[in-house]
């Protein structure tokens, strides 16, 4: 399935120019990696967050939010947020913002 390019347009403009930001094609999407570690992609219609594990029942404890699960076996630290929890620029930002501190501060990947 093809991803939405608005959406898509949309997530870049949050991110802005960031030192060490990749997108690649992943999950039948988009992903985008900071220092080689996923932080936000698109899945269908869905925002990809990646967290602290820690967090992973806080944030979905939130409005418009479920488990990452493509495989079966859901992984703390994975979450999708559906579209009307990222309907606004200040929802969007919130949660890229919880990505991009998150990867940010992992080790970079080579």
């Amino acid at each position: 399935m093809a991803y939405d390019e608005k959406f898509a347009a949309r997530i870049r403009k949050v991110l802005g120019p960031r030192k060490g930001l990749v997108a690649k094609q992943m999950f039948g999407g988009i992903a985008f990696l900071l220092n080689g570690n996923m932080c936000v992609g698109i899945h269908k219609d869905e925002l990809i967050v990646r967290l602290d594990p820690d967090e992973t029942d806080a944030a979905l404890a939130k409005p418009h939010t479920r488990v990452f699960d493509l495989t079966g076996r859901p992984m703390k630290g994975w979450i999708l947020v559906g579209s009307k929890g990222i309907a606004t620029a200040r929802q969007l930002r919130q949660w890229v913002s919880v990505a991009t501190n998150y990867a940010g501060a992992l080790p970079p990947k080579r």
